[in-house]
């Protein structure tokens, strides 16, 4: 073997053992008499000690080494003087005897260290250097140990790890397909799967009613943080189970990897309904980490000439306890203007500072009395010292605003700690929802999605507004703001699926041509079923802390949706176009 131990193993007890090292070089500190290097591979680093008056050959060899040369270091354990308490490996250096370098390497175009100067671009250009960075490379090894509980976690349920087609059938419903061309089939394409849904369904069909798999998932839409073109899943099925059994069993295996990976309990999940969550956060997937809970004040100040609360659907605050002094006229108006942009979208912010001396300045003083205000301030349980953000306007639209304003003022008030776990199941999703361009209802989560039993009479009876009361079987599972999964209990029986397939405008022709597979295995006793799929890149992150799932991926897309380091997507060759039956033309 090239190497006896590696960079982050040797302690003070091997001190006098003869050893081999391999690494990169991490740095070097030539002092004259003596020079040192840092070795580091994954494991860790270990200083190299060489000594001018013993081998001066050997010494002046380790002075020429750069930055990531890739080396060999034979030499004796031995005890450091100068000892690095921050270090695992810093009791000890290595007394070289020979160095052979194994390749050499040119300057990386960023430093690779913890705390880098590369940009997010540099970097991804040059992810295999950014990768040998401590802190990504442990975001790999944390991925790669989280894929490894899951599987025995499911394992141990007698659940079946069962890998489905990648090249499927492409359906207009929910995001843009990513489309393959088929050579075989002249003008004909395959897509890459969204999800496994179907295919997992059709398991359970076939009696393995306990499916898992770990699975690359394909979406061609807009990116941010939190979004790839292709992400992975930990997508889950069973068959002859209640909706409580599925919540039991993920409950379980999310708190089962937070103890393995992280040693931290997690307490029982606590459920609120979708409704609740809109109601209270303005948002179905709320963060708990902090209250901040929305109070409506329709009833308290319509009526009073001010024409922006009484032409307003919905008046709605906020309380940030304790802010009132934190806050300057300057800093309301700076706050005002970021709640205006074009990413939220509110008209103006209205806010009432409940001074310390029990004092009140507002920006509705002149249409409301301080008498009038007191008791807007009883219903938020306000105190001396807090501040309360108002926002009116139509009702969605409000609530979403007023969601982001209390995320905003989680984050200045420091209640959004990110090592601070708390998980929530979000149920009774809607069934549908009604697109205003398009004029027409969608699935909210797909159309296999189950209506709840009371509902099904009603699913093509009643107006619009009735549609939009039909509830489904659904639930997310939110962990600190973030929806790290989500599912349903499925729809089993063909005559339903039809019925749902209706409801969202599917002709009896469209529906079979892209469903007909689905509906005709029904036929053939289809058993009671139901699923969820996590977010694999995302409990990553969120287990960790951190914002970004990029960071996670060995090789993500960068907010184009293109791979910078080798370059993709790019053009191909026109020989290949023909093969395909694709032309591209040029103006």
């Amino acid at each position: 073997m090239l190497r006896s131990h590696t960079c982050g193993e040797l302690r003070i007890s091997d001190i006098g053992k003869s050893v081999k090292l391999c690494g990169w070089v991490q740095k070097s500190r030539d002092l004259g008499a003596l020079t040192f290097v840092d070795l580091r591979d994954r494991y860790g680093i270990t200083q190299l000690f060489f000594n001018q008056e013993d081998n001066p050959e050997l010494c002046e060899k380790a002075r020429k080494l750069g930055r990531e040369f890739v080396v060999a270091a034979i030499g004796k354990v031995r005890e450091r003087s100068s000892k690095n308490a921050n270090r695992a490996t810093g009791d000890i250096e290595i007394e070289v005897t020979e160095l052979s370098i194994l390749n050499e390497s040119k300057v990386p175009p960023f430093t690779i260290d913890d705390d880098t100067d590369g940009g997010d671009e540099l970097r991804m250009k040059y992810r295999y250097l950014d990768i040998r960075r401590m802190p990504v490379m442990n975001n790999l090894i944390f991925r790669s140990k989280l894929a490894i509980e899951t599987r025995k976690f499911l394992s141990s349920l007698n659940f079946v790890e069962v890998e489905t087609p990648v090249l499927i059938k492409s359906t207009p419903e929910g995001a843009r397909d990513f489309v393959v061309p088929s050579r075989m089939n002249a003008g004909q394409f395959y897509a890459l799967p969204q999800s496994p849904q179907t295919f997992k369904q059709l398991l359970m069909v076939s009696g393995l009613d306990r499916y898992f798999q770990i699975v690359k998932c394909f979406r061609d839409e807009d990116l941010r943080a939190d979004r790839q073109p292709e992400f992975t899943q930990i997508d889950c099925e069973m068959s002859f189970i209640t909706q409580e059994d599925i919540l039991q069993t993920f409950e379980a295996l999310t708190k089962y990897l937070f103890k393995t990976l992280k040693g931290i309990d997690l307490p029982t999940f606590p459920r609120m309904t979708y409704d609740e969550a809109m109601l209270k956060y303005g948002s179905d997937k709320p963060d708990l980490r902090f209250s901040m809970e929305f109070v409506e004040l329709n009833d308290l100040v319509k009526g009073k000439g001010f024409s922006v609360f009484d032409e307003a659907k919905l008046i709605v605050g906020i309380n940030a306890e304790g802010q009132a002094a934190k806050y300057s006229n300057k800093d309301l108006k700076d706050l005002t203007e970021w709640m205006k942009r074009p990413q939220i979208g509110a008209k103006g912010l209205v806010y009432v500072k409940y001074e310390e001396d029990g004092s009140i300045k507002s920006t509705v003083g002149k249409f409301y009395s301080d008498e009038d205000i007191k008791i807007w301030l009883e219903r938020f349980s306000a105190k001396p010292g807090d501040i309360l953000f108002i926002l009116s306007g139509e009702t969605d639209a409000t609530r979403k605003q007023l969601s982001e304003l209390r995320l905003e003022m989680g984050n200045r008030m420091g209640l959004r700690q990110p090592h601070d776990f708390k998980p929530l199941w979000v149920m009774d999703f809607p069934l549908l929802e009604w697109d205003e361009d398009t004029q027409r209802f969608y699935a909210m989560h797909h159309p296999f999605t189950s209506p709840k039993k009371e509902d099904i009479n009603r699913m093509l009876d009643g107006d619009h507004e009735t549609m939009k009361a039909l509830r489904a079987d659904a639930y997310d599972l939110v962990l600190n703001g973030v929806e790290i999964g989500g599912g349903s209990i499925r729809i089993h029986d063909r005559t339903l699926q039809e019925k749902n397939f209706k409801l969202l405008g599917f002709t009896e022709e469209e529906a079979e041509a892209q469903f007909g597979f689905l509906m005709g295995a029904f036929e053939f006793g289809a058993p009671p079923h139901g699923g969820i799929a996590f977010g694999f890149d995302r409990l990553c992150a969120v287990m960790n802390g951190q914002n970004t799932i990029r960071d996670f991926i060995a090789f993500p897309k960068n907010n184009q949706g293109r791979d910078v380091m080798i370059d993709a997507p790019s053009p191909i060759d026109k020989a290949q176009l023909k093969e395909l039956y694709l032309e591209i033309k040029t103006e």
